[in-house]
């Protein structure tokens, strides 16, 4: 699996990249593979402040529903418009064209404190 190491990660197998005060936020490869083909992604949270741990959204499995947690605090700026019609994006590029959301980060430390690469292999396996 990848896990590239210019992310950040969180025991609920979402990813970041931050750059500056905007963050792109995904699931990652591991969480994508768990739940099978993604054929809805839910996202009503455009517009809001929410702190780090808060439901963003969910993601639709053939399989299951599964909550979207955010890894840090700030207000989400962006849906990935292209996972209306193309949700299988996720699956087929997760740390790319498959990203969620972009949200404006209020503290980018809070970022330093995820997971990295190696740190979140280690938890996937």
């Amino acid at each position: 699996m990848n896990f590239p190491s210019d992310l950040r990660y969180t025991k609920d197998h979402e990813w970041v990249k931050l750059e500056s005060t905007t963050a792109t936020i995904g699931i990652t490869e591991f969480a994508q593979r768990e739940l099978g083909d993604i054929v809805y992604v839910e996202v009503e949270t455009v517009g809001k402040t929410l702190e780090a741990g808060a439901v963003f959204g969910t993601v639709e499995a053939v399989k299951t529903v599964s909550d979207l947690f955010l890894p840090v605090s700030g207000t989400i700026n962006e849906l990935n418009a292209a996972l209306g019609n193309a949700p299988e994006l996720v699956n087929n590029d997760p740390y790319g064209e498959g990203w969620m959301i972009k949200m404006t980060v209020n503290n980018v430390d809070d970022v330093k404190t995820l997971l990295d690469a190696a740190g979140y292999e280690a938890l996937a396996g």
